[in-house]
Protein backbone atom coordinates (compact mmCIF):
# COMPACT_ATOMS: atom_id res chain seq x y z
CA UNK A 1 0.00 0.00 0.00
CA UNK A 2 2.75 2.46 0.92
CA UNK A 3 4.73 1.61 -2.21
CA UNK A 4 1.61 2.22 -4.31
CA UNK A 5 1.04 5.63 -2.71
CA UNK A 6 4.66 6.64 -3.19
CA UNK A 7 4.64 5.44 -6.81
CA UNK A 8 1.49 7.49 -7.39
CA UNK A 9 3.12 10.60 -5.87
CA UNK A 10 6.26 10.12 -7.98
CA UNK A 11 4.16 9.64 -11.12
CA UNK A 12 2.44 12.95 -10.30
CA UNK A 13 5.81 14.72 -10.22
CA UNK A 14 6.98 14.42 -6.60
CA UNK A 15 10.55 13.50 -5.81
CA UNK A 16 11.06 10.01 -4.39
CA UNK A 17 13.03 11.41 -1.44
CA UNK A 18 10.23 13.82 -0.46
CA UNK A 19 7.43 11.29 -0.96
CA UNK A 20 9.27 8.72 1.15
CA UNK A 21 10.03 11.29 3.86
CA UNK A 22 6.32 12.10 4.21
CA UNK A 23 5.71 8.41 4.91
CA UNK A 24 8.57 8.32 7.42
CA UNK A 25 10.89 6.31 5.19
CA UNK A 26 14.09 6.92 3.30
CA UNK A 27 14.30 6.82 -0.48
CA UNK A 28 16.82 3.99 -0.16
CA UNK A 29 14.27 1.85 1.70
CA UNK A 30 11.75 2.32 -1.11
CA UNK A 31 14.36 1.40 -3.71
CA UNK A 32 15.29 -1.74 -1.73
CA UNK A 33 11.64 -2.78 -1.39
CA UNK A 34 11.12 -2.31 -5.14
CA UNK A 35 14.05 -4.63 -5.88
CA UNK A 36 12.57 -7.38 -3.75
CA UNK A 37 9.79 -9.59 -5.08
CA UNK A 38 7.05 -8.62 -2.62
CA UNK A 39 7.21 -4.83 -3.05
CA UNK A 40 5.49 -4.55 0.32
CA UNK A 41 6.10 -2.62 3.50
CA UNK A 42 8.36 -4.94 5.46
CA UNK A 43 8.50 -3.08 8.74
CA UNK A 44 7.48 -5.26 11.65
CA UNK A 45 6.33 -2.53 14.02
CA UNK A 46 6.73 -2.64 17.78
CA UNK A 47 6.85 -6.11 19.30
CA UNK A 48 5.36 -5.13 22.67
CA UNK A 49 2.53 -2.86 23.71
CA UNK A 50 3.52 0.41 25.39
CA UNK A 51 4.03 0.13 29.15
CA UNK A 52 1.48 2.88 29.80
CA UNK A 53 -1.27 1.45 27.59
CA UNK A 54 -4.69 1.57 29.24
CA UNK A 55 -6.23 -1.73 30.24
CA UNK A 56 -9.74 -2.61 29.15
CA UNK A 57 -10.90 -1.98 32.71
CA UNK A 58 -9.44 1.55 32.64
CA UNK A 59 -11.00 2.24 29.25
CA UNK A 60 -14.36 1.04 30.52
CA UNK A 61 -13.98 3.27 33.57
CA UNK A 62 -13.47 6.27 31.28
CA UNK A 63 -16.64 5.35 29.37
CA UNK A 64 -18.60 4.83 32.58
CA UNK A 65 -17.51 8.20 34.02
CA UNK A 66 -18.19 10.00 30.74
CA UNK A 67 -21.72 8.59 30.58
CA UNK A 68 -22.55 9.04 34.26
CA UNK A 69 -25.23 11.57 35.21
CA UNK A 70 -22.92 14.37 36.40
CA UNK A 71 -20.65 14.17 33.35
CA UNK A 72 -22.77 12.96 30.43
CA UNK A 73 -23.37 16.43 29.03
CA UNK A 74 -19.76 17.59 29.46
CA UNK A 75 -16.81 17.33 27.11
CA UNK A 76 -13.54 15.69 28.18
CA UNK A 77 -12.14 19.23 28.41
CA UNK A 78 -14.60 19.79 31.27
CA UNK A 79 -14.63 16.28 32.75
CA UNK A 80 -10.89 15.97 33.47
CA UNK A 81 -10.63 19.20 35.54
CA UNK A 82 -13.81 18.35 37.49
CA UNK A 83 -12.36 14.94 38.33
CA UNK A 84 -9.06 16.59 39.30
CA UNK A 85 -10.96 18.88 41.70
CA UNK A 86 -12.29 15.72 43.34
CA UNK A 87 -8.76 14.26 43.52
CA UNK A 88 -9.40 11.66 40.82
CA UNK A 89 -7.10 11.12 37.83
CA UNK A 90 -8.12 8.49 35.30
CA UNK A 91 -6.41 9.71 32.15
CA UNK A 92 -5.44 12.82 30.26
CA UNK A 93 -7.92 14.91 28.32
CA UNK A 94 -6.55 13.62 25.02
CA UNK A 95 -6.94 10.02 26.20
CA UNK A 96 -10.56 10.71 27.14
CA UNK A 97 -11.12 12.10 23.64
CA UNK A 98 -9.36 9.12 22.04
CA UNK A 99 -11.37 6.52 23.99
CA UNK A 100 -14.67 8.29 23.32
CA UNK A 101 -13.81 8.62 19.62
CA UNK A 102 -13.05 4.89 19.35
CA UNK A 103 -16.53 4.16 20.72
CA UNK A 104 -18.18 6.86 18.56
CA UNK A 105 -19.24 8.76 21.64
CA UNK A 106 -17.95 12.22 20.84
CA UNK A 107 -21.49 13.23 20.08
CA UNK A 108 -24.39 14.15 22.34
CA UNK A 109 -24.41 11.59 25.21
CA UNK A 110 -27.48 12.78 27.09
CA UNK A 111 -30.82 10.98 27.11
CA UNK A 112 -32.54 14.02 25.61
CA UNK A 113 -32.40 14.99 21.95
CA UNK A 114 -29.30 16.86 20.79
CA UNK A 115 -29.58 20.54 19.94
CA UNK A 116 -30.63 21.27 16.36
CA UNK A 117 -29.21 24.20 14.46
CA UNK A 118 -31.94 26.27 12.86
CA UNK A 119 -29.63 28.25 10.60
CA UNK A 120 -28.29 31.80 10.88
CA UNK A 121 -30.24 34.37 12.83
Amino acid sequence: MIIHLIDKAVASGARLKNAAAIMGLSARTIIRWRQQDGRQDQRKGPLAAPANKLSEQERQQILDISNSVPFRDLSPKQIVPKLADQGVYLASESTFYRVLKEHKMLTHRQASKPAVSRGPK
